[in-house]
């Protein structure tokens, strides 16, 4: 009798410590690193990028609800565009000669990534608060531009790097607020390509994003389309560490037309050839694109591409999808989505073209 008590004892003890354990994995993994305030150089909690850096675990972690999460706010509501499911979605009657105008030999190409030649790939966002100091920006096309001020922090990252060349675009999300600051072509007070005595940046913008509404039609914004960028990036967190991306996602086309399709509001260009991408065409993944021998990783963005699409948001080179900087990418799993060929997408219909200018 002694014995069975002592050995009942034993196996309650082992299963409580075995509920325990479980217990802060579970912790470990769900900590998306929220409070990280620069992402571009993602690096800390390394405990946390040990637990969840494995990517065969990334679709234990899916199947979330409602629209995307960043410093604890709504990335836009959950009926907003960008978060919309298209999967059902009428093919656009021109969708062959879109997809032709953009290669439908060509691949995807993940504009996203690790370091390339010393420099983060991919546009990097930083989230700020209400104690930021705020800056008065100077602006190209300020007749486009919202005003600001803007919550530019010390050492902002930079698209690029502090010495790049290229759009230079610096996104900063307010946590107090959920407000969203977005600048295009960005030079800090004292620098060469700089006439100002202030920040100085070819556009900017601001989103409220707990709100639906679009920018005028005909006004720019720190993108050609006129939309917001961050909310269509693939970022870091919600690929690997969540194993699903709830939103379109933000690519590029060498060629569109003189036109647009809301939410985008902007055009760029002065081709009225009717098979270019007009800025905000909807793209997405075939249904029965088969997507089952692609790494994890890209299995999470592939599956994103099926249900929420792919969205005109710029002029640059074909195919090529938009994402944030981190340094816990793996660089050789992301360039499988360059196997992805153009003819694997079709043009889904949403809205008229519109041509509409500020002017």
């Amino acid at each position: 009798m002694k014995k069975t008590i002592i050995l009942f004892i034993f196996a309650m003890l082992f299963v409580s410590c075995d509920d325990d354990t479980s217990s802060n994995n579970t912790n470990n993994t769900n900590n998306t690193n929220s409070n990280n305030i620069n992402n571009s150089n993602n690096t800390n909690n390394t405990n946390n990028t040990n637990n969840t850096n494995n990517t065969n675990n990334t679709n234990n972690i899916n199947n979330q609800s409602g629209p995307p999460l960043l410093g604890g706010c709504e990335i836009l509501p959950a009926d907003n565009p960008w978060n919309t499911d298209i999967s059902a979605y009428p093919v656009h009657d021109n969708s062959d000669n879109f997809i032709a105008s953009i290669g439908a030999n060509g691949h995807l190409h993940p504009d996203f990534g690790t370091v390339w030649e010393g420099a983060p790939i991919g546009i990097p966002y930083v989230l700020v608060s209400n104690e930021t100091q705020l800056s008065t920006v100077d602006f190209e096309y300020a007749d486009e531009s919202d005003a600001g001020p803007y919550p530019i922090p010390d050492n902002p990252p930079i698209e690029g790097g502090n010495d790049s060349d290229g759009d230079r675009h610096i996104l900063m999300l307010n946590t107090d607020t959920c407000t969203l600051y977005e600048l295009y072509y960005a030079w800090p007070p004292g620098s060469s390509e700089n006439p100002s005595s202030d920040w100085y940046a070819g556009s900017g913008a601001i989103f409220d994003l707990s709100s639906n509404d679009l920018r005028p039609d005909g006004w720019t914004s720190a993108d050609a389309a006129g939309l917001p960028i961050l909310p269509g990036l693939v970022r870091y967190e919600e690929t690997v560490i969540e194993g699903e991306i709830r939103h379109a996602i933000r690519f590029t086309v060498s060629q569109s037309q003189a036109g647009y399709i809301h939410p985008a509001t902007h055009f760029a260009s002065s081709s009225t050839d009717p098979n270019r991408p007009p800025m905000g065409l909807r793209l997405r993944l075939k249904s029965d694109f088969d997507i089952s021998g692609f790494n994890p990783t890209v299995q999470v963005i592939l599956t994103a591409l099926k249900k929420y699409g792919m969205i005109v948001a710029d002029n640059g080179s074909n195919w090529y999808l938009s994402g944030s900087p981190d340094s816990r990418w793996n660089d050789e799993d992301l360039s499988e989505l360059g196997q992805i060929p153009g003819n694997a997408f079709e043009v889904v219909y949403t809205g008229d073209i519109l041509t509409t200018t500020s002017k």
